[in-house]
């Protein structure tokens, strides 16, 4: 199964955030599953390519070719395969079209705009792909907390409550992942 994991290129995160994205993509790629990804060296989304490869997975990579000048975020130079895409938005459309699932680690801006066209093309029923938020160290309580209220408010419908999961147990984001490969699009909808 091709497992996308979204995260931080950030290095100046706490460790704790690298490791346990190290030891799910280990653990994940050790289950015989493949890492799509963004194509980053450092922080989260390193972890994920470097935890895939040491557990013997293959690593697809998906990175702007303006991202080769080393300035913004450095390649990871081991992926299985690396696909250069003219734009952020063709990485992120490339990345969603060859993943069957999604894993949401910690990260910032570019993450949480992953998280919510992945979210947002479930609620369309453009897929039926898992949805983890992988709440390492409690990061994502806040915003699970805010799309609540923006339910209770009627901004987003009841429904999109049942179009991810947050969980922190690896072991257990692996076995929900190989046991709804394709969610029942009739079982998240309303009533």
């Amino acid at each position: 199964m091709k497992i996308c994991i979204y995260g931080s290129a950030s290095e100046n995160i706490a460790d704790v955030y690298k490791s346990r994205v190290y030891e799910l993509a280990k653990k994940m790629a050790e289950r015989g599953h493949s890492l799509v990804y963004g194509g980053g060296g450092h922080g989260v989304m390193g972890a994920s390519a470097r935890g895939t490869k040491a557990g013997n997975g293959d690593v697809l990579g998906f990175i702007p070719r303006f991202f080769q000048t080393g300035e913004i975020e450095e390649i990871y130079d081991e992926c299985t395969s690396l696909i250069y895409t003219k734009t952020m938005h063709d990485r992120k459309e490339l990345m969603e079209e060859n993943s069957e699932a999604f894993i949401i680690a910690p990260g910032g801006i570019g993450t949480y705009d992953e998280l919510f066209s992945v979210l947002t093309n479930k609620q369309l029923g453009r897929h039926v792909c898992p949805i983890i938020l992988f709440n390492i160290d409690g990061f994502y309580d806040k915003l699970d907390e805010f799309l609540k209220i923006a339910i209770q408010k009627n901004f987003i419908r009841e429904n999109v409550a049942k179009l991810y999961k947050i969980m922190d147990d690896i072991d257990e984001i692996l076995d929900y992942i190989e046991n709804n490969k394709e969610e029942k699009l009739a079982d998240l909808k309303d009533g």
